[in-house]
């Protein structure tokens, strides 16, 4: 991992991203400009493990992250982060632990923001505009588990494997292992699934093709 030590012009896509959601004031972002750090992270290299001190949370500006667990030696990935997205390690609100159990992954050369957990509490007390940010994106987040949890208790493989498909256009960019991992099923059932996918599709458009002949 290696902190860049260039100008704040790299926080401009965060600033972006928060202004959907509420204008931002000059000392809201020179407090991001103060504290903020820009990472780079290698391809397969860790941003973040359980021996690391969970002290912030990142949003992505290029590339693709994993976020997983282990159990009984195995990897079990939990989430995938894409661009303009933030994502950080398990953190449990009332725990005083300052480490997580969940790795965050670079599944591409990234780059990303670091934003310190002290950071984001000292904007929520002085900046109001911080506070209903900070709402919007627990309802995002929120919205996310819960789709994440649905996706667990669906039964089958395959309507596991589309409904993940039907809500990440950018699907082809995980490997595979990590899909099947995701999705709980072996990497052979996955690569059966999406053949399976293919052909179902294949054979819609040839339907349709010969209703239009």
């Amino acid at each position: 991992m290696k902190v860049c030590p260039e100008n704040s012009s790299f926080l401009q896509p965060l600033f972006d991203f928060m202004e959907r959601f509420h204008p931002l004031s000059e000392s809201f972002k020179m407090q991001y400009k103060k504290e903020c750090n820009l990472l780079n992270v290698k391809k397969n290299k860790f941003i973040l493990s359980p021996i690391d001190t969970n002290d912030a949370a990142y949003f992505l500006l290029k590339g693709v992250v994993r976020a997983f667990v282990k159990e009984d030696k195995k990897d079990i990935s939990t989430r995938f982060c894409f661009e303009n997205e933030f994502i950080e390690a398990i953190k449990h609100p009332g725990n005083t632990s300052d480490y997580s159990i969940e790795y965050l992954q670079a599944l591409e050369d990234c780059r990303l923001i670091r934003i310190p957990y002290k950071l984001i509490d000292f904007l929520n007390l002085e900046y109001p505009e911080s506070q209903l940010i900070t709402r919007k994106l627990l309802e995002s987040n929120y919205h996310a588990a819960s789709e994440r949890s649905i996706l667990a208790r669906i039964p089958t493989a395959m309507g596991r494997y589309l409904k993940f498909e039907s809500d990440h256009s950018e699907m082809n960019r995980i490997p595979q292992r990590y899909l099947a991992s995701y999705l709980v099923m072996r990497l052979e059932t996955l690569s059966r699934m999406r053949n399976k996918a293919v052909d179902n599709r294949l054979q819609k458009m040839d339907l349709i093709a010969d209703q239009l002949a």
